[in-house]
């Protein structure tokens, strides 16, 4: 845009935003801003912030400033880092320069965006020349954080690169008043990626168009077809054939563990199939557009195989232009969940795929566009009233979030052994990573030390030390301590704690109850019963729950007969089993000593017969929580001082009534419930009667149970104390980095 005159009556000032502000629109958002105001300049990509120089009438200057945050794009989140007056210039033109690619980092990269509504009409409007392009994008959506390869944020840095645009696609790329102008992941039908279904042993079937048809013909006659998407590929298949979702569970090995269903939008379907209130519903519609744990619907179509005896199932909003495509044409739910060998990160190769998963997918619907790093979906679960994640991935992860105290040294953190996040902190920042998966194959380590590598390059900082769990079987602690860089190790539930703290940006002392399975103990036992008072970098344990000796030690995980047998022997109660596994247990041997809540869970669900071994992590407690009645009256649990001068819950009253089976099941497992959330007031109570705080919180992944934190943290409110729960970061061990983060920095 050219000027006539320069204006007699200057300013001119600089501005550095920094936040969201890269690959969300926010270059030809200023420039139209500056435009409309009659302002000359210029703005940039610098490395993850946006430089901005604009000059013209002192009021002009003042209109465009107060419009910088206000009318920001509404993917991007924009923050001021610096701004001042400086001299006019002789411009005369507002222009969008070339990124400036040698400035001091400070990167805060795109999240991947669900398709907008823009983008949707003109995939539905059959006089668009991107009717039904499965890739249709723009500045408003579409992938970021999955094809980024390095920033400054340019399509030559993406996974696009090899995409040359053609003559439309450039004119709108190159248009100020387009919202393409500067959409990295740009395409459409003429120069853009393409599907193409491969179905072993036949020859490939290339075209968007006959590939999407052939693939819901092979949908509609219950096959299984590997689909890739944004983050990865999912194993899709037609949610209300029971034959053919009983078969995806034989093929991959996954018995039990509930599949997640991808819906259409259209609210009428939500209806038939789930329970949604407003805010379950806003869940839904969250830009991540994440698995929102729901509850069943009784018109709901979906086989009763999705999330065998469970009243919740898990479901999300078809979220890239493909899903609308898929949904729409074959006109019902699908059910899509991770392409991968069980516990393994999500597959994003087409090769890889095709190899790894011939035994389960009958097809497979590739595109060629490159995924450059998995992003499972993420998952949350409404718990008192809000959503809170249970996974982070794509469109949620990178997760930034603030630390309470300065690092003094750059330090990678490298969670836990399950549900496997790492974090990279510096100064006062956080990144977490997306879910990545568990331990105990080659896959999971070679994509942790992808994500590990990645982190560092894509954020340009380079870590001098790494934080890292206490347990020394813990693969990510091995990998730690033969990475050659100082160490920091962190106990398991301190972890646990200062993520929720720091979060919640919290301040002065607080209590925070830390239950789980078992993590490492700092007087060498299995904790998980814990209460912690204090901040990060001084908790204490100040209450536990009773001990118990777990037979069997780890297979005590996959077997809850174990934990119900130890509850019974050490109360005196009859328990049948082995006569070796009774003797081991009597002699201490192979026994660990565990506080573990978690464990007090599966003891419940095998004393009330729900289940006796386990095909996947959480199984018996999620049977246990789905039986429960919601009205119980709890039993009072004694609660004295130990020998340590720990208050300490004995559990023993539970025993005999979980194992009386004159009381239906739902009655015992309600009871269990509301007992465990009284104990735990009860312990609150006793701890301020000497101590002060006023918050208490809780976490650790006995907390993603919904009826325990909702009955707790309502009689903690009831009796005076704030509740924190968690709101960003998983309160299961896919928080631990962040924590581990803040405890090093403490």
């Amino acid at each position: 845009m050219k000027r006539d005159a320069i204006p007699t009556e200057l300013a001119a000032r600089t501005w550095i935003v920094g936040g969201r502000v890269q690959g969300v629109g926010f270059r030809p958002f200023v420039y139209r801003l500056a435009v409309a105001a009659g302002l000359c300049g210029y703005v940039r990509n610098r490395l993850g912030e946006v430089e901005i120089f604009a000059q013209g009438a002192p009021s002009a200057l003042e209109r465009f400033a107060s419009a910088l945050l206000r009318e920001a794009p509404p993917l991007a989140r924009p923050t001021i880092v610096e701004a001042g007056d400086c001299a006019a210039g002789k411009r005369t033109d507002f222009r969008i320069l070339q990124s400036d690619g040698g400035a001091t980092p400070s990167i805060h990269l795109p999240p991947d965006c669900f398709c907008c509504d823009d983008c949707l009409r003109e995939l539905a409007d059959p006089n668009d020349r991107r009717y039904r392009y499965p890739f249709v994008n723009c500045t408003q959506c579409g992938p970021r954080y999955t094809l980024i390869a390095r920033l400054p944020y340019d399509r030559a840095s993406t996974s696009m690169a090899g995409f040359a645009l053609c003559r439309a696609c450039r004119a709108e790329y190159e248009d100020p008043a387009s919202r393409r102008f500067h959409a990295e992941p740009l395409a459409c039908p003429a120069c853009g990626p393409a599907l193409t279904l491969q179905v072993p042993g036949n020859g490939p079937v290339a075209g968007n168009k006959v590939a999407l048809a052939a693939c819901v013909r092979l949908l509609r006659e219950g096959r299984i077809v590997a689909v890739k998407g944004v983050g990865g590929y999912h194993l899709m298949v037609d949610a209300r054939n029971e034959d053919a979702v009983q078969r995806l569970r034989q093929r991959k090995h996954r018995p039990h563990k509930p599949l997640a269903v991808m819906l259409a939008h259209d609210e009428s379907t939500w209806r038939r199939e789930i329970a949604c209130d407003a805010s379950l519903e806003a869940a839904l519609r969250d830009p991540a557009r994440p698995i929102v744990l729901a509850p069943r619907a009784a018109s709901c179509t979906f086989a009763a195989s999705v999330a065998p005896r469970l009243a919740e199932v898990g479901v999300m909003l078809a979220y890239a232009p493909l899903h609308h495509l898929l949904l729409a044409d074959f006109g019902g739910p699908l059910v899509a969940t991770s392409a991968n060998v069980s516990g393994e990160p999500v597959l994003t190769d087409n090769r890889e795929v095709e190899s790894r998963l011939a035994a389960v997918a009958d097809a497979f619907l590739h595109h060629d566009r490159p995924i450059l790093r998995p992003a499972d979906d993420p998952v949350v679960r409404m718990i008192a009233g809000r959503p809170r994640p249970i996974r982070i991935g794509r469109g949620l992860a990178p997760l930034e979030i603030a630390l309470p105290q300065q690092l003094s040294r750059p330090t990678l953190a490298v969670g836990g052994h399950m549900k496997n996040t790492v974090a990279l902190g510096w100064e006062d920042r956080a990144v977490l990573s997306p879910h990545i998966g568990d331990f105990g194959s080659p896959r999971t380590l070679a994509v942790f030390e992808r994500a590990v590598s990645e982190l560092q390059a894509l954020y340009g900082v380079q870590a001098k030390a790494i934080a890292h769990d206490t347990h020394p079987g813990y693969a990510s602690t091995r990998w730690a301590r033969t990475s050659g860089l100082a160490t920091v190790a962190v106990p398991h539930h301190r972890a646990h704690a200062s993520a929720l703290f720091a979060e919640h940006g919290g301040s002065g002392h607080w209590l925070v109850f830390t239950w789980d399975g078992v993590g490492l103990g700092e007087d060498g036992t299995l904790w998980g019963g814990e209460a912690l008072l204090g901040a990060p970098g001084n908790w204490r344990r100040v209450a536990t729950m009773r001990p118990f000796s777990l037979p069997g030690g780890e297979k005590a995980g996959r077997e809850p007969w174990r934990s119900a047998a130890a509850l019974c022997w050490e109360t005196g109660a009859q328990w049948q089993a082995d006569a070796i596994v009774h003797q081991a247990w009597h002699k201490d041997v192979n026994c660990a000593r565990t506080s573990a809540v978690g464990r007090l869970f599966d003891a419940a669900a095998a004393m009330t017969g729900l289940i006796s071994s386990v095909s996947h992590e959480g199984h018996a407690p999620m049977l246990l929580e789905a039986t429960a009645v919601t009205d119980a009256r709890p039993l009072s649990l004694p609660l004295a001082r130990n020998a340590s001068g720990l208050w300490e819950t004995d559990w023993s009253p539970l025993v005999g009534l979980l194992c009386d089976s004159q009381h239906g099941v739902p009655e015992r497992a309600g009871i269990f419930h509301a007992t465990l959330a009284r104990a735990l007031l009860d312990q609150a109570r006793a701890v301020r009667e000497q101590h002060d705080f006023t918050v208490v919180g809780l976490t650790g992944g006995v907390f993603q149970n919904r009826p325990l934190s909702e009955h707790a943290a309502a009689l903690l409110a009831g009796d005076g104390f704030e509740v924190g729960l968690a709101e960003r970061v998983p309160c299961n061990d896919g928080g631990l980095a962040f924590g581990q983060l803040v405890e090093a920095a403490a």
